[in-house]
């Protein structure tokens, strides 16, 4: 009761009604602006899940390809086991820089993170 005494008696009812009503405005705003960041996340995230599947399933085949190509000239599992070696290769080469590789992904996420925010 005082307080709405003391705005009406200063013409400030006014002005805390319109401020009221702009962080009201502001906030539903920001609400919207999340949605559609969110919205376009997902549709990234799942065209990039497809892709790495189909990317995925390439690889395999490919694998497959080779080691019975490599199995011609070194045997039957030979080829297989040379093929085996090379992704064995690749999972302890990623498992040893995994530190850096992580770090490295983390700062691009952030720049990326960056540049949309400004």
């Amino acid at each position: 009761m005082l307080k709405d005494t003391i705005l009406k008696f200063l013409k400030l009812d006014g002005l805390v009604n319109n401020l009221n009503d702009y962080v009201e405005t502001r906030l539903e705003l920001l609400k919207y602006e999340i949605r559609e960041d969110v919205a376009q996340a997902l549709a990234k995230a799942s065209i990039f899940l497809v892709l790495m599947l189909l990317a995925g399933l390439v690889v395999v085949f490919l694998s497959v390809a080779a080691a019975l190509l490599l199995s011609i000239y070194v045997g039957s599992a030979a080829g297989f086991a040379i093929i085996s070696g090379v992704y064995l290769l690749v999972i302890i080469i990623i498992v040893l820089t995994r530190n850096r590789l992580t770090h490295t992904i983390e700062e691009d996420i952030k720049k990326h993170l960056k540049k949309k925010t400004s």
